[in-house]
């Protein structure tokens, strides 16, 4: 997978894209990451790519013309049609399905903005996506654009060393995940549960999937709603819920 980032401030990258997962997926060559600063695409003599809004009104707006050709220019020897995103509040909230989805482009090219906001022509002729990480306002696109290049690189495959993680993850299964446990057994006088150490497979599976749907009806309730359980998962919901209500 090719991820370009279109910035006005490409050094904010830097720290992110070679640290961590996103390093070792470059070097496991599952994606590549190209920042380009669209300044340089200005054909304004003083590399300006904003301006006054038409009608008055706060701020400065980003100009169409940069955009625009930074966007062909990336594009124009790509063998894939790129999903173009715009990093916007306005847009659709990014979920795990949304990361799921993207995780099976080639290309993403995510346009990072700045200022008051965007010409409504790139807006409507430039973009395929628009995406909001949250009901919340940034300085800029920068930190939302690495957070979604940051949850759709770690579905890659090879990415992560062990293939299930993503798979079972927070989301990735509509629920929240179970709790976790690891060594020591007794860590001042707080236990593992019993069930985990048993050794029996199928009572641990079992007792995972009860607290995803226990975590879930406490914390995220909302997932639940319209959500298709399975016998087992419904049996174990219900008998949560009467748990509850005692």
């Amino acid at each position: 997978m090719k991820i370009d980032f279109l910035t006005l401030f490409p050094e904010m990258f830097q720290g992110v894209l070679h640290s961590s997962i996103l390093k070792q997926a470059q070097e496991r060559g599952a994606v590549s990451f190209r920042v380009v600063n669209f300044r340089e695409y200005s054909e304004n003599k003083h590399k300006k790519v904003d301006d006054y809004p038409y009608g008055g009104g706060a701020g400065m707006v980003l100009s169409p013309q940069p955009l625009f050709h930074a966007v062909e220019d990336l594009t124009k020897k790509s063998e894939s049609t790129p999903r173009v995103i715009l990093m916007c509040p306005q847009g659709e909230t990014f979920t795990q399905r949304k990361a799921e989805e993207l995780a099976q482009a080639e290309h993403l090219i995510l346009l990072c903005g700045h200022y008051e906001g965007y010409d409504e022509r790139i807006r409507s002729y430039l973009v395929t996506d628009e995406l909001s990480i949250g009901d919340y306002v940034l300085t800029g696109g920068e930190l939302g654009a690495m957070v979604i290049a940051d949850s759709v690189t770690r579905l890659l495959p090879a990415v992560l060393g062990n293939e299930t993680s993503a798979q079972t993850d927070s989301f990735s299964t509509g629920l929240l995940e179970h709790p976790q446990y690891t060594r020591p057994a007794d860590f001042r006088g707080w236990k593992v549960p019993d069930v985990l150490l048993s050794g029996h497979h199928q009572n641990i599976e079992r007792w995972r999937k009860e607290q995803s749907l226990k975590r879930t009806l406490e914390r995220r309730p909302d997932l639940l709603e319209g959500r298709k359980l399975t016998e087992e998962e419904q049996e174990l919901l219900d008998s949560i819920r009467k748990q509850q209500e005692k």
